[in-house]
């Protein structure tokens, strides 16, 4: 199943990319997304990314707080902290499920509106109806 889903998002990624079977892949790729949310990342709750101040942190977020400041400490001592932080927060990986739905809905709206005209999938039906 794993051959199965890399493959199915390596060529789905690419025919994405270039438009090319849109709404054919969106669909094994919006599977591949609901298997990975609800098999692997539901027991982590919604966050994708550790946030204490959330409204939807839950019982992991104490240790991934700890986490986090431990990492904080240790490249502030051995690091370049101030380098690694000049555009953005230092995170912690929470794995829930946002990310996951998130490209499944995504993917749900290109399987209704279709690639667009800039697609293989528009100049293939341009070229047909010719």
């Amino acid at each position: 199943m794993a051959y199965l889903a890399t493959g199915t998002e390596v060529l789905g990624a690419v025919a994405l990319l270039v438009g090319l079977g849109t709404r054919w892949f969106a669909v094994p790729l919006m599977v591949t997304m609901l298997v990975a949310a609800f098999s692997v990342h539901a027991k982590n709750g919604w966050q994708a990314i550790a946030d204490s101040a959330s409204p939807f942190a839950n019982e992991n977020i104490e240790a991934a707080m700890d986490r986090l400041d431990k990492a904080k400490d240790l490249l502030r001592e051995h690091g370049n902290y101030d380098w690694l932080t000049e555009t953005g927060n230092f995170v912690v990986s929470n794995s829930g499920m946002e990310w996951a739905i998130t490209y499944f809905v995504m993917l749900l709206a290109l399987f209704f509106s279709g690639a667009g005209k800039l697609s293989l999938d528009h100049l293939l039906a341009k070229k047909l109806q010719h």
